[in-house]
């Protein structure tokens, strides 16, 4: 998959938790099914160690009341295509 492609997805997601967030009361019983869903589609999204690792982060952040501001599908995009090419770029 396009790592741009990856990014819409993950913005479009993090926009879905954050919907969830606005609704006052429906929010929190939304989250109970949207916690392990997020975090099972950010383990597709993201093959491996690093996803397995943020599916996890996800579920809890999702499940945690308060805290569905956090971008983690945008943040784990910057990790894989910015931050991770960055480190293995300087190593060279």
């Amino acid at each position: 998959m396009n790592k741009y492609k990856k990014l819409i997805i993950g913005i479009l997601l993090d926009g879905l938790g954050l919907v969830s967030f606005i609704i006052p009361g429906v929010g929190e019983f939304s989250d109970i099914v949207w916690a392990p869903v997020s975090g099972w589609l950010m383990t597709k999204l993201y093959a491996g160690k690093a996803g397995k690792v943020a599916g996890l982060i996800t579920l809890v952040e999702e499940a945690l009341p308060g805290f569905d501001v956090i971008p983690t599908f945008t943040l784990m995009w910057f990790y894989t295509y910015v931050f991770k090419r960055e480190k293995i770029e300087n190593k060279t």
